[in-house]
């Protein structure tokens, strides 16, 4: 390849990790999508290549497009960008598809040009991907794909993100249904208030979370990843739900919850052995219900975004 043009690996995401809606995200290591970026003269983006997934490549129904071209417009560059995506990532599963898109082509430009923006500015360009897709801004996927490993959005408004270190035996097991729930459907199921109470059962746990993970205490983590505000709604949604954090648990995971809005499953493991032990658990529920599925197990990813 010459200097004009790199490939890239864009993480996929577990956001929320349960009790952290909307401010928490983790950065996964064997799953995810692969893009080309190419810096050409002709002004605006342009996306060339799409395969792996039935996609619109129209720049602005394409959310590498638009976070794409949020870049530009803040940058002093005058010419722009092809872009070859291969989507590994299905949309839809939970796991930070639209989030890899957008925060890979960010990433890749920003390489290009000799960084000139911040991670936390380029968080905010992909920032406008996720709006095209779920119709809400948000940051808990774009941010661990960006800054890897865990990252807390402390404030949107300034954007302030915190990058927060992972325990090195953490281990993640995703179990992806085959079934699809739209972001955007299941945040309109969501209550808009929450009482007191269910409020400061929430930031405990948000608190022993980041906790246990500074401490490397995975007992900690694992009683922390409890959700009381979104989790007893959307997991309606997911078929078998209970019944695969149960499971989970009794094969050693340290917690489990909903990966994003669904329909994947997260379970966080001390070691990669029970890790796998977790996932043939989960498979036994969907094999009952007679639901197809696909598994993945996965270090944290302390990279984000990287060149291939």
């Amino acid at each position: 390849m010459n200097k004009n043009e790199i490939k890239v690996f864009c993480p996929a995401t577990v956001a929320n990790v349960s009790c952290g809606f909307d401010v928490l995200g983790v950065a996964l290591d064997s799953v995810g999508d692969e893009m080309v970026v190419r810096k050409v003269s002709q002004k605006g983006i342009k996306i060339t290549k799409l395969t792996g997934q039935d996609l619109p490549k129209e720049t602005l129904n394409n959310v590498a497009g638009v976070a794409g071209n949020a870049f530009l417009l803040a940058s002093d560059y005058d010419g722009g960008f092809e872009i070859e995506i291969d989507k590994k990532i299905k949309p839809g599963s939970g796991i930070g598809s639209s989030a890899a898109s957008s925060a890979g082509a960010v990433w890749a430009m920003n390489h290009l040009l000799g960084n000139p923006f911040s991670k936390t500015e380029l968080v905010k360009f992909a920032m406008e991907g996720e709006r095209l897709a779920s119709d809400v801004a948000h940051a808990d996927n774009v941010a661990p794909a960006l800054f890897g490993g865990f990252t807390l959005v402390r404030s949107y408004s300034p954007l302030d993100v915190i990058d927060i270190p992972a325990p090195s035996e953490l281990y993640v097991t995703i179990i992806h249904p085959q079934i699809e729930i739209k972001t955007s459907d299941s945040r309109k199921v969501l209550k808009t208030t929450i009482s007191m109470e269910t409020g400061i059962k929430q930031w405990g746990n948000v608190g022993g979370l980041i906790a246990g993970l500074f401490k490397k205490d995975y007992d900690l983590i694992g009683r922390s990843l409890e959700d009381h505000i979104v989790e007893p709604i959307r997991s309606i949604l997911i078929p078998g739900f209970d019944e695969v954090k149960k499971v989970s648990l009794e094969a050693g995971a340290l917690g489990s919850g909903i990966s994003g809005s669904g329909p994947s499953i997260f379970a966080f493991s001390k070691g990669e052995e029970t890790a796998v032990k977790v996932g043939e658990a989960m498979k036994t529920v969907y094999d009952k219900i007679g639901i197809d599925y696909e598994i993945h197990v996965s270090k944290i990813n302390m990279e984000g975004v990287k060149l291939l």
